[in-house]
């Protein structure tokens, strides 16, 4: 079975950083490709050796990912 999950991608130093907000799981990478292929196969890696009770523990339902404007300085 597969679930769509939400990566969210920023430049940490000379890096990538991918997290997915389903599960507070993160990986890095050098280019934003290898930082999303690395969180997919952390992803992977979780949902096929964590126990049950502790996916649905950290599993969100609903993570929305939207921009807002505010006044600064």
């Amino acid at each position: 079975m597969n679930r769509r999950l939400t990566a969210i991608v920023e430049r940490d130093g000379d890096g990538y950083v991918a997290l997915c907000p389903e599960v507070d799981i993160a990986s890095q990478g050098e280019t934003v490709v290898e930082a999303r292929d690395n969180l997919a196969e952390a992803l992977t890696l979780f949902f096929e050796t964590a126990p049950a009770d502790e996916v649905d523990r950290r599993l969100r339902g609903e993570v929305y990912v939207t921009q807002i404007e505010v006044a600064i300085g």
